[in-house]
């Protein structure tokens, strides 16, 4: 199992709006520190609902596609 903090986050891209969990990792406190780090071109969600209706374990989304991002 991963260290770090899970937590749920809302991602609203130009086509979807994904709800799932995100690993904050150790080194990091909050989301915007792991989500503005500039190595990381995606962001990977796990028990994600897409538009309110789909389900996926996984889903890997390019940051250049998100609108907003929201802590739930």
């Amino acid at each position: 199992m991963p260290e770090g903090k899970k937590v749920r986050i809302r991602v609203r891209t130009v086509n979807c709006v994904y709800v799932g969990d995100f690993l904050i990792p150790p080194m990091r406190n909050r989301v915007s520190d792991a989500i503005n780090e500039e190595q990381r071109l995606f962001i990977s969600l796990t028990d994600v609902l897409i538009n309110d209706k789909d389900r996926s374990d996984f889903v890997a989304i390019n940051k250049n596609l998100i609108e907003s991002i929201a802590q739930l």
